[in-house]
């Protein structure tokens, strides 16, 4: 024992001193440690930095508890990938609506009200099919106006009924969408085409609001209804002024979506209700992709449908040869070898990311855009509730200057402009709606979300769109970044892979969508134009340009304001550990088939929290990684209250005796001996 007490120090003469108190050694083992512990953490520091952090101010201090950003970090593999020639849509056409046979007053209100002119391709395809009552089943790009495409020639046979519709019949048609912010917005598209024809009435049904004010929305009477599937079904069992006597359209929006929701048995009923009062209906089926539950839901619920395909018909145009080659390929191999349609003016990147420098790559790039380029309006797409409020409350402390209370005037780059919102579905439904109508109206902002904003939403001047966390599919990949360039408009997204996902962008390339790689450093040299992350040194001489040190000095001291705002109290750290635990969770359920991409194992915990401003890997995470687990720990009191009951000398005896031994002299036994003794009635003392 007097050898290992020595062997770490190399100073007898303190050892000689020790010698002294010769009372007890486990008095001694432990102070041994604690010496050894603060000897070792000095000796961390390589011996030249030494000197210099003497020296330096204590505004530097804090520096000491971030370990190095740029050390350790896995290599970013060089993309290899073919160019390939991305499918797309000609999203405009020549067309004008007035060609068309439509009510003059439904012409003047897409004209005026809604500032349209022309046709986009899916309308020009579709409006004149649902005119002569035929279901069709429309497969379009994102953002090609597919809501007008249902919505106009619907509006049209319901203001031309012999008999004038009255509030009172109920509703006419139905129309089905898988988010509520999604039936927000066809409701107010379906409003404005319905200006001139006030005696047609539309409503909303969605889960948030209030049952009672809509079950007398439902009395009074709604024409045209517009609901999500749930809250529909809610109706349907609960409701019982609800009835389907005259619809006569049903109208399934991003039904792929609905379907990934897991709505399919709410459709089914819906379906069965509305087959139980009336059979003859016309039925729409729209989405941007097509997968095996699509068809499966067309099958169901379309009779002899005409398949609109816009990006198809484009191909054709160029590859007239290929033509039945392509029908057969759509219609058998739909989900596997599916090529999306991407829009005309959307750029695609991609970033490479080593997992600790996530979250500073992030703010270097919101900082960039959203703040030195300005005019930039962008969304982020998050895996989880949980990191989208997590993130949300930490860019808005750390980048908008919540934690500058020591600079009051701010530097000359202030981030005031700098709005973040938050958009996911633990929200309450008012709180839902405010975020959705201000992102919508405002001109710049970043808005935090999860998958609730993927689909269908029209959010103008949307610029950029961040994909912070990799989609689970290349047609989920397509949806988001939907969100931007939209009817002809220009956009560009990024995609943040960590090095070990490299093998996605060829999974993308597969499915004919090209991807451009940004260099993180690029992205990093950003923090350069903003002197709240320089690095106070005395005597330091003014930058030159992009000096790599200084940048990484820079992210350095970034990640730090990071850091120290999650450890600032317990209830932040609480909040990094819960965001970083539904980042793993969500990473566990990407598909079989991206396993080989995404898969937990190929994290490195400690890196990965990092991204999330915690300083070390969180012990407790590895032991709960689902709720399920949570469940199997609870029922084991008995064997920790034997080790708290174990202790001293006789410890580590004790402990191999309650597991080797019989178990005799165990609390444990000594209670299970009573409970048997006490039914004979004869007690014996242990």
């Amino acid at each position: 024992l007097k050898r290992k007490l020595q062997s770490p120090h190399g100073n007898p003469s303190v050892k000689r001193k020790r010698k002294l108190s010769v009372n007890t050694f486990k008095k001694r083992a432990t102070e041994a440690d604690i010496k050894e512990k603060g000897s070792s953490s000095q000796k961390s520091l390589p011996k030249k930095q030494l000197p210099e952090n003497r020296n330096e101010s204590q505004k530097s201090k804090p520096f000491i508890k971030t370990s190095s950003l740029f050390r350790n970090n896995p290599d970013i593999p060089e993309i290899h990938r073919k160019a390939v020639q991305q499918v797309q849509e000609n999203v405009f056409t020549t067309d004008s609506f007035s060609q068309l046979d439509l009510h003059p007053h439904l012409i003047s209100t897409i004209n005026t009200v809604l500032k349209i002119s022309s046709m986009t391709s899916v309308q020009k395809q579709t409006i004149p099919v649902l005119l002569q009552g035929k279901d069709a089943l429309v497969r379009s790009q994102t953002g090609s106006g597919k809501t007008l495409a249902y919505g106009i020639p619907l509006v049209q046979s319901l203001q031309g009924m012999k008999s004038k519709i009255q509030r009172s019949d109920g509703p006419y048609a139905l129309i089905l969408v898988p988010t509520r912010e999604l039936a927000l917005q066809s409701f107010d598209t379906v409003q404005k085409l319905l200006k001139p024809f006030a005696w047609i009435v539309p409503g909303v049904l969605m889960g948030g609001e209030k049952r009672k004010s809509e079950k007398a929305r439902l009395r009074k009477g709604i024409n045209i209804l517009i609901s999500t599937p749930g809250r529909l079904v809610d109706h349907i069992k609960s409701t019982e002024c609800i009835h389907f006597r005259r619809t006569q359209w049903l109208i399934i929006d991003e039904a792929d979506r609905i379907l990934d929701l897991g709505f399919e048995k709410d459709i089914a009923v819906i379906l069965n209700a509305l087959n139980a009062e009336r059979e003859t209906r016309q039925n729409v089926l729209l989405s941007a992709t097509l997968t095996e539950g699509v068809t499966r839901l067309a099958d169901i619920s379309l009779n002899d449908p005409i398949s609109i395909s816009v990006a198809d018909e484009f191909q054709k145009a160029l590859k007239p040869a290929s033509q039945m080659e392509r029908q057969a390929s759509s219609s058998s191999n739909c989900m596997e070898q599916e090529n999306f349609a991407v829009p005309e003016k959307l750029k695609q990147y991609v970033m490479m990311v080593p997992s600790k420098l996530r979250l500073v790559t992030l703010a270097a790039f919101i900082l960039e855009k959203c703040q030195f380029e300005k005019h930039h309006k962008m969304i982020i797409f998050f895996s989880s509730c949980e990191q989208v409020e997590f993130h949300y409350e930490l860019l808005l402390k750390v980048l908008s200057g919540g934690l500058e209370s020591e600079h009051p005037g701010r530097s000359s780059v202030s981030s005031a402009r700098l709005q973040f919102l938050r958009l996911h579905g633990n929200l309450e439904q008012e709180e839902r709606t405010e975020v959705f109508q201000e992102f919508l109206k405002s001109k710049t902002g970043i808005l935090l979300c999860t998958d609730v904003a993927a689909r269908g939403l029209d959010l103008p001047q949307v610029t950029w769109i961040v994909q912070y966390s990799a989609p689970a599919s290349p047609a989920e990949y397509i949806h988001r970044i939907g969100r931007t360039a939209r009817i002809g408009c220009h956009g560009n997204s990024l995609l943040v892979l960590a090095p070990s996902e490299a093998e996605y962008v060829s999974l993308l390339a597969s499915h004919k969508i090209n991807v451009s790689e940004i260099k993180m450093e690029k992205v990093l040299s950003s923090l350069m134009k903003d002197d709240r992350f320089k690095l106070h040194r005395p005597g330091s001489k003014k930058s030159y340009g992009t000096n790599p040190q200084e940048v990484r000095e820079r992210a350095t001291v970034l990640q730090t304001k990071f850091e120290n705002y999650v450890h600032s109290s317990e209830g932040t750290v609480r909040w990094a550990k819960k965001a970083l635990q539904s980042f793993l969770c969500a990473y566990t359920t990407y598909p079989r088939n991206l396993k080989h991409i995404f898969h937990i194992k190929s994290l490195h915990l400690g890196h990965v929290a990092k991204s999330f401003g915690l300083r070390d890997a969180p012990q407790n995470l590895t032991a709960l990684p689902t709720a399920g687990s949570k469940k199997k720990t609870k029922p084991r009191p008995k064997r920790s209250d034997l080790l708290k009951k174990t202790h001293g000398k006789h410890r580590l005896a004790e402990i191999l005796r309650s597991e080797y031994s019989s178990g005799m002299d165990t609390g444990v036994s000594k209670v299970k001996k009573k409970k048997k003794q006490r039914k004979p009635g004869n007690q014996q003392i242990p």
